[in-house]
């Protein structure tokens, strides 16, 4: 939505303040301007000062600025809650993504926390990579004078451990920093140990640091307050299903899900490009496997009221890790589990192809209930990019979600836990609890005539079909061009007749698709990337925004490849000067990844 007219001056604001107000008014659409209105009216008429993450005044003894680099979200919380301990001690301090900070600004600190998540094999979140790359290859130089802590988020299941917080720890400490407070690496359950963690690196600065009265701006105030909700990761809304339709084909071998949420009276807003949370329940036949296999009733007590309802919500029975078994060899009497558990190769391919209640088939224990919940770990949400704009749906969400499913070697199938929720085990009009993550390094353009190209295979579609609901509303003028594969283009060509409307209608002004197996050799989208490398560089150099949703581990890294190679090619340069345009790209917003 643009604003027509600037704001009348009407109020004590300067121009400046005037033009800041505008600026982000203009990135607004009706839901949230609505929102905002309330929500800046309600602090007036309470006398209360808005919170903002703008960057704090520098007192005499400097600042102390925190980053987080996030790709679920946890990072960006644990970020916030060492930023209010901060606030707390009068400190001034600024929150700031990765990806919304210029690497060059390090040089000009005084006082840093990071905070950063590791994902995949070791690697750093999306919003982290050009920061991260700049500092490995040591592009900033000296940061002498700079005092810092790094906390770390990870899962200890995976080989590379925190690896990124790891990182970016001996990255400032070669650059010449003063570690100021240890490193920690968390593990998933890391909210109490962050806390402390924060509280104690925040005092270690205070005692170095000279407290300053922070300036917040009017643009600042707002842009705190859009998407502001009530409801969170700890608070979700009780939201409704409304719709869940299987958009694969009958003999294909996905099954994907067309699933629409009712937020109706939530107040919840979101954007394209953000991810809605879902919390799930276990499988009632899960749970009483598991308590079958551990000769357990269900009926004992637990912190989370009975043991059954703390399996049925509480802890994860379908993400297996590697304490699991190491805890459980210790526990029983077996050897071959102590054989197994002491072999950290094997500990990992079972991690990646079992569940809990596989490895008490394969070697049973009898388990306190107490012994049970401390082998276990809490259950976590699960994130689904969003596959529509509200613009389009309203007080609706929509979701692309791939039901998991695999078989195991004695014939079981087993089931993810959200997914199988949402597809197999919800009814109509059932409670559903949702939240949104807010992702603001995966967003249209601003200016809508800006063209983007979107590669999106399997459900990685979910956030473009957003995209183009949003484009349609806002009447853009710039080209879009969609990459989508599957297998097959009769049974799994999510959204056809939707896409098929948009060429149509000439908003999607080209598709290219790529189904793996309707020949005899293979085809990818990042094969159809170099057939159409000459046009593609084409659009990258009229401005376009390159957009990529889908698999981290293989998928994502072939694309990023391929798109390498045709800007090497028809860009003329070597493949560091390729690798530079795509950073530059990367730092001026306009390849954005979504990858999971």
């Amino acid at each position: 939505m643009q604003l027509t007219a600037p704001i009348p001056n009407i109020s004590p604001l300067s121009d400046e303040q005037q033009r800041q107000l505008n600026q982000v008014l203009t990135t607004l659409n009706t839901q949230q301007l609505a929102w905002v209105s309330g929500y800046l009216y309600g602090l007036s008429q309470s006398g209360q000062q808005p919170v903002t993450t703008t960057a704090a005044s520098a007192a005499p003894g400097g600042n102390l600025t925190i980053l987080y680099g996030s790709q679920t979200g946890n990072a960006k919380g644990a970020a916030a809650v060492i930023q209010k301990q901060a606030e707390a001690l009068g400190l001034p301090v600024t929150l700031v993504s990765m990806a919304d900070y210029k690497p060059k600004q390090l040089k000009k600190e005084s006082h840093l926390l990071v905070v950063v998540s590791t994902y995949g094999e070791g690697e750093p979140p999306e919003n982290t990579v050009d920061l991260f790359e700049q500092l490995k290859k040591g592009k900033i130089g000296k940061l002498e004078g700079l005092k810092f802590a790094v906390l770390g988020l990870g899962d200890s299941s995976y080989e590379f451990f925190c690896q990124t917080g790891k990182d970016f720890d001996g990255f400032l400490s070669k650059a010449g920093g003063e570690r100021i407070h240890e490193l920690a690496s968390l593990d998933v359950d890391y909210q109490e140990t962050a806390k402390a963690w924060g509280e104690q690196a925040v005092k270690a600065i205070a005692a170095t640091l000279s407290a300053g009265a922070s300036t917040a701006t009017v643009a600042g105030a707002v842009q705190s307050a859009v998407g502001h909700s009530q409801y969170h990761k700890e608070n979700p809304f009780p939201a409704r299903l409304s719709v869940n339709q299987k958009i694969t084909g009958r003999d294909s071998t996905k099954d994907i899900r067309h699933i629409e949420i009712n937020l109706e009276a939530s107040g919840i807003t979101y954007q394209p490009g953000d991810a809605l949370g879902i919390w799930f329940d276990n499988d009632a036949s899960l749970v009483d496997e598991v308590l079958a296999l551990t000769g357990l009733s269900g009926n004992e007590a637990s912190a989370h009221g009975s043991l059954r309802e703390a399996l049925t919500r509480h802890f994860e029975l379908t993400r297996l890790h590697g304490g699991f078994i190491t805890g459980l060899a210790e526990i029983a009497d077996n050897a071959a589990l102590k054989d197994l558990a002491g072999d950290k190769a094997q500990v990992n391919t079972l991690v990646a192809s079992a569940q809990v209640v596989d490895v008490l088939k394969r070697f049973p224990a009898r388990l306190s209930a107490e012994q049970l919940t401390v082998l276990l770990r809490p259950l976590t949400p699960r994130l689904y990019s969003i596959a529509s704009a509200q613009s389009e749906v309203e007080e609706e969400v929509h979701l692309t979600v791939g039901v998991v499913r695999y078989p195991q070697a004695d014939g079981t199938v087993r089931s993810g836990g959200a997914s199988s929720y949402l597809a197999d085990r919800l009814f109509d009009e059932a409670e559903v609890r949702v939240f949104v993550e807010h992702n603001d390094n995966f967003r249209l353009p601003a200016n809508p005539d800006t063209p983007v190209i979107m590669v999106g295979p399997g459900t990685g579609i979910a956030p473009f079909r957003a995209f183009m609901q949003e484009r349609e509303a806002q009447g853009a003028e710039g080209k879009n061009w969609l990459f989508f594969g599957n297998p097959h283009f009769t049974q799994d060509f999510l959204y056809q007749v939707e896409w098929q409307r948009y060429v149509k209608s000439g908003l999607l002004s080209k598709i290219s698709l790529a189904f793996s197996r309707d020949q005899g050799h293979k085809i990818y989208v990042q094969d159809r990337l170099r057939e159409a490398g000459l046009e593609l560089y084409q659009w990258l150099e009229a401005g376009a925004h390159f957009y990529v949703c889908g698999d981290a581990n293989h998928m994502a890294k072939d694309v990023q490849q391929a798109l390498l190679d045709v800007i090497a090619e028809h860009g003329h340069k070597s493949r560091e000067e390729a690798e530079e345009y795509l950073s530059e790209l990367r730092r001026a917003k306009r390849y954005q990844r979504d990858v999971y």
